[in-house]
């Protein structure tokens, strides 16, 4: 198992891509750390992970909360003696965030908070765990959104997502030497509750499908088994770096709709 050892701290691991990640990593040997917001779906993780014989605790709190973020840590450093790694997932995306013009200020302020300050508030938390074990990595949920324009704009998700990308190369440029890397995944659709709750109406999903080369959605474990991978010491050459997993979305500029 790749991962056995290591002890990694997964925010929004209730549900998703989240939940996927902590999954497949307790499966490769780590001790998961599961951070949510909602406690009933963090222990619903943990006691998936621990029926099948791995390893995980639940901390519950909110990461936009820099007292509570770091209380987080605390404990589930705590709780296994240490981090190695952080997979920062947990974000949000507002049914009322569209374009620059649309968008409230609030539903704004709160996508930013979600999706971009709680990185920063997790990685200066988590940081000096991982210093301390020696080094390790921090695995940024960035998105496609990062690297390519939309004319179905989500403006504050955007806004929010390209800040995590160039957060974890200046991160990544900054702690080389000290054994600890920073990479950046950003997926394309995936069938999580959040975007299938946008692709819900039968015409939303045939519009949204004919913009996808392989027709469907990503599934969170493929999501999984690249974070499990960048997680392990397979990946110890690679930092800064922004991995396109999407489906073949980023590639496309024209896509012929009429093959099934």
């Amino acid at each position: 198992m790749r991962l056995q050892g290591k002890r990694i701290f997964i925010t929004g691991a209730g549900g998703g891509i989240g939940r996927a990640a902590a999954e497949k990593c307790a499966a490769e040997g780590a001790a998961v750390i599961c951070a949510d917001l909602h406690a009933a779906s963090a222990e619903a993780t943990v006691a998936a992970i621990r029926d099948a014989g791995g390893k995980a605790v639940a901390v519950i709190g909110n990461l936009t909360h820099e007292a509570a973020c770091a209380a987080m840590f605390a404990e589930g450093a705590a709780a296994f003696g240490g981090i190695d790694a952080l997979f920062n997932n947990a974000g949000i995306c507002a049914a009322d965030d569209a374009g620059p013009v649309e968008t409230p200020l609030a539903t704004w302020d709160k996508t930013i908070a979600a999706n971009l300050t709680s990185v920063f508030l997790c990685c200066k938390a988590g940081i000096p765990y991982l210093l301390e074990a020696g080094g390790g990595v921090i695995i940024n949920n960035a998105s496609i959104v990062a690297l390519v324009g939309s004319a179905f704009p989500q403006i504050a998700y955007t806004a929010a997502k390209g800040g995590v990308l160039s957060m974890t190369r200046e991160l990544a440029v900054m702690y080389a030497r000290k054994k600890l890397r920073a990479v950046a995944i950003c997926p394309g659709p995936t069938a999580t509750p959040l975007v299938q709750a946008f692709m819900a109406d039968e015409e939303a999903w045939k519009l949204r499908r004919r913009y996808l080369p392989m027709g469907r959605l990503g599934q969170p474990a493929e999501i999984a088994n690249l974070v499990a991978f960048l997680a392990s010491d397979e990946a110890s050459f690679i930092t800064g770096s922004a991995y396109t997993i999407d489906g073949g979305v980023t590639a496309a500029y024209v896509i012929d709709d009429s093959q099934t």
